[in-house]
C-alpha cells in the first residue's frame, strides 16, 4: 500500500511544478472590436471623431485652414485608434505651421513621432510645415521613441495556459498605460483580445492567456496595441497582416499500459507474489515431522 501511494503522489507535484513555473495572472478573453469600433469595458462601441477627423483632412486639403483647426480639435476628444490617431497628429501639426503657429505644430508633430518614429511628410507640402516637422523630428530624435515588447518561454504545450511576459521597454512621453493583446489559434479567422494594464519601464507583466486545445502540434498568433491615458491607440506590436507566434506542441496521452498505475499495480502483485514465495520457503511446514517414538 505505501509503495502504490508514493507513486499516486508523484504526478501531482510534477504538475504543481510545471503551473507554478508559468507565473502570472490568468486573463480572460473578450471579442476583438474592429478599427471603427473601441472596447468601453463590457462591449465593442462605435468610435467617435471619425467623421470629424475626415472633415479636418478634407478642409485642410482645400485650404479651409481654421475650419481644418477646428474639425481636428473636436476629433481630438474622442479616442482613435493607431492609424487615425497618426492622421489626427499630422494633420494638427500641418495646419498649426500654415497658421504659422510654430509652437503648436511643435507639439503636435512632436506627438506624431512618439506614435509613429519613422512617419514622414509627403515632399508635396509647403516648406512652412516640413521645416517644423524636420524641428521635431530632430528633437524626438534625441529623446527616443516609446516600445513594448512580448516575450514567451519556448517549450508550451497545447492544454496549458499559454504564458506571456510584457515589458514596457521604453516610454520618454509617459504615454503607456494599457495595452490589449490579440490572439487566435493558427487557422481562425477571427481575433480575441484580453486587456491588462501596462507596469513602468523596466518591469515587466506576466500573464497566462487561456489554454488552446488539439491533437496536433499548432501556433498562438498574437499582436499587441498599447493605449494612453484617453483610450487612443499609440503604439503596435506586430500587427493583424503579420503577427508573432507561439509554438504549441502536442503530447499524446501516456498508453494505458505505460501509466503509474498500472506499473504500481503490477509491482504490488509483485510484491505480493515474493512474499508468498519466502513464507513458503522459510516458514512453511515440510514433508518430513522431526520426532521420535517412545514404546513402552
Amino acid at each position: 500500500m505505501r509503495l502504490v501511494l508514493a507513486f499516486a503522489l508523484a504526478p501531482v507535484a510534477v504538475g504543481c511544478a510545471r503551473g507554478g513555473a508559468a507565473g502570472g495572472a490568468a486573463v480572460t478573453l473578450r471579442p476583438a472590436c474592429t478599427p471603427d469600433q473601441r472596447w468601453d469595458g463590457r462591449a465593442c462601441v462605435a468610435r467617435a471623431g471619425i467623421d470629424e477627423l475626415e472633415a479636418g483632412r478634407q478642409a485642410l486639403a482645400a485650404f479651409d485652414v481654421d475650419t481644418a483647426v477646428a474639425a481636428l480639435d473636436r476629433a481630438a476628444a474622442a479616442p482613435l485608434d493607431h492609424a487615425r490617431h497618426i492622421l489626427l497628429w499630422e494633420q494638427r501639426g500641418i495646419a498649426h505651421a500654415y497658421l504659422e503657429r510654430e509652437a503648436d505644430a511643435l507639439a503636435a508633430f512632436g506627438r506624431l513621432l512618439a506614435i509613429d518614429p519613422g512617419h514622414l511628410l509627403s515632399y508635396t507640402l509647403s516648406p512652412k510645415a516640413t521645416f517644423v516637422f524636420e524641428k521635431a523630428r530632430a528633437a524626438a530624435a534625441e529623446r527616443g521613441a516609446p516600445a513594448l515588447e512580448l516575450r514567451w518561454p519556448r517549450d508550451q504545450r497545447l492544454g496549458a495556459p499559454v504564458a506571456v511576459e510584457v515589458e514596457t521597454v521604453a516610454d520618454p512621453d509617459d504615454l503607456l498605460r494599457r495595452a490589449t493583446i490579440y490572439v487566435r489559434a493558427r487557422g481562425e479567422t477571427a481575433w480575441r483580445a484580453a486587456d491588462l494594464s501596462l507596469a513602468d519601464p523596466g518591469k515587466l507583466e506576466r500573464v497566462r492567456l487561456p489554454a488552446v486545445a488539439g491533437t496536433r502540434p499548432t501556433s498562438l498568433e498574437l499582436y499587441a496595441v498599447a493605449s494612453d491615458d484617453a483610450g487612443n491607440e499609440v503604439l503596435s506590436w506586430a500587427s493583424p497582416a503579420r503577427p508573432r507566434e507561439i509554438a504549441l506542441r502536442h503530447d499524446p496521452p501516456t498508453p494505458w499500459y505505460r501509466t503509474w498505475w498500472v506499473w504500481a499495480a503490477a509491482g504490488g502483485v509483485v510484491a505480493v507474489g515474493t512474499g508468498v514465495a519466502v513464507y513458503a520457503a522459510v516458514w512453511a511446514p515440510g514433508p518430513e515431522v522431526d520426532g521420535g517414538i517412545t514404546v513402552e
